[in-house]
């Protein structure tokens, strides 16, 4: 059973949405909201499957709210709007499905197929994303120190061998909240002719696939979710899975493999920015570029500490374009970066990295 949240201004169109969807023998409404406020709260109690969103609503319209959760709390969404014309744009925008209200003359009947035939044909999407998706916190309870998750260091799953000879250039990202909106402004500046690039952003399993093809749409760099054994090429991207960890390693030829990972989290984390920067520093050493961009947290301080006393170009995202300054500030506290940037520089300096410059 998947549970919706129906976000709606009309009461009316609350009680029609939720009879509909729960007439489908997979679906609950498990609540509904009359604005973007109340579907925050509600979310963060409930935390559903799935949402739908209206386009006009008050206090914040549908758009903003929909691009809001994606960058905050990327999660299935299927936009209810009379708004056909941003049908299109609603995809970019992060929507995995689109149903117009019924026009005049329309029946019901025919409405609510249309609204069974999209929420069914996402069902394999909510198969994937349920099975990692965060637990409902409608009672918090409260938990004793032995109850608490114990951090994992990266050495419980990966083994620190810092490269002595550097590898050819490679560039490698960790990021998580606000990490969506902002891997997608550098990609959309990022040209071809560039070393390899792999990316740990923190992102729900059965997310990441799509995200690497909202990614590879914007870019002229070819994105692909990763699997294990591709062989990393220039001008490409390669995104760890939503439940994996992304590393790679150095073959006899020089060139650079990816290697998934199923274990442990690793700093809280799976996929984890520190196994993904530890393996670069492993394989490739001075020769890497690594970039921590806006997240909460501090998974990657580790790694790019290790990376950075190897020779390698680190940097950080500023405070002021961080949505959240949470895992490049610990980097920059452990002395671990070269730079610190805006992320409107971030292309520029990838670019400038890949024809051999460092700005120190």
């Amino acid at each position: 059973m998947y549970t919706v949240l129906v976000i709606d201004d009309s009461p009316s169109m609350r009680r029609i949405l939720k009879d509909m969807v729960n007439s489908i023998d997979e679906f609950e409404v498990i609540a509904d909201a009359m604005d973007a406020y109340d579907a925050r709260e509600k979310i963060k109690q409930y935390e559903p499957d799935l949402v739908t969103i209206d386009i006009n609503m008050p206090k914040m319209d549908g758009v903003t709210f929909l691009r809001n959760l994606m960058r905050l709390h990327p999660m299935p969404a299927v936009v209810v709007s009379g708004e056909g014309v941003r049908g299109n744009d609603i995809f970019d925008d992060g929507a995995v499905g689109f149903i117009p209200k019924p026009e005049a003359g329309e029946s019901m009947i025919k409405f609510q197929e249309r609204i069974k035939d999209t929420l069914m044909n996402l069902t394999f999407l909510l198969k994937r994303y349920t099975l990692k998706k965060p637990k409902a916190l409608k009672k918090p309870k409260k938990v004793s120190s032995s109850e608490i998750e114990y951090k994992i260091h990266p050495d419980e799953v990966i083994k620190s061998f810092p490269a002595t000879f550097p590898g050819s250039r490679i560039i490698a990202i960790g990021s998580s909240t606000g990490g969506v909106e902002s891997l997608l402004k550098v990609f959309k500046r990022l040209p071809k002719n560039l070393p390899p690039i792999v990316i740990t952003q923190h992102i729900p399993y059965g997310f990441s696939s799509s995200f690497a093809q909202r990614l590879n749409a914007n870019s002229e760099v070819v994105v692909h979710e990763a699997k294990d054994g591709m062989i990393l090429e220039n001008s490409h991207a390669y995104l760890a899975p939503g439940n994996m960890h992304l590393t790679i390693e150095k073959r006899r030829d020089g060139k650079y493999i990816t290697r998934l990972l199923d274990t442990k989290k690793v700093s809280h984390h799976k996929p984890s920015v520190d196994v993904l920067f530890r393996s670069v520093n492993n394989s490739a050493g001075g020769s890497a570029m690594a970039i921590m961009m806006t997240g909460m947290g501090d998974d990657g301080k580790i790694a790019i500490k290790e990376l950075y006393d190897n020779g390698a170009y680190t940097v950080a995202q500023n405070k002021e374009s961080c949505v959240v300054f949470g895992m490049p500030a610990k980097a920059i506290e452990a002395n671990a970066v070269k730079d610190i940037i805006h992320l409107d520089e971030i292309a520029d300096y990838i670019i400038e990295f890949s024809k051999g410059k460092k700005r120190k």
